[in-house]
């Protein structure tokens, strides 16, 4: 296993960040209307997962970085909201939001799992 030097080398701090691409591409097909709405909240949650991994690397306790995650993983359910919501409003199909779905209990699982492996060293 190679030492995490830094909150870029965490695998789930990568896929958060691949994901903000792809909801970003996938919202575009939004309608115009949602842009300051439905459109400009997914993009927020989505951007708020990396972004707080990031943030609680940052801090001096693991105690504070557990609650960044905490909010990650909030962040991450907020969004599988979201997206839902734009399934039901027919924004996106089924199928359209079915990767997407799946990405987010991948990410929740790997939130997790380093949730897990921090509280095993406090």
């Amino acid at each position: 296993m190679t030492k995490v030097r830094s909150y870029q080398d965490l695998e789930v701090w990568r896929r958060g960040m691949q994901h903000v691409t792809e909801i970003y591409t996938l919202t575009r097909t939004f309608p115009r209307e949602e842009m300051y709405g439905l459109t400009s909240q997914i993009r927020r949650a989505v951007v708020s997962i990396p972004a707080n991994i990031a943030e609680g690397w940052g801090r001096k306790s693991t105690k504070e970085y557990l609650q960044f995650l905490r909010i990650a993983r909030g962040s991450l359910l907020e969004l599988e909201t979201l997206v839902l919501i734009a399934v039901n409003l027919r924004y996106l199909t089924t199928e359209e939001a079915k990767p997407t779905l799946q990405e987010i209990q991948e990410i929740s699982r790997m939130l997790s799992g380093l949730m897990s492996s921090l509280n095993r060293r406090r």
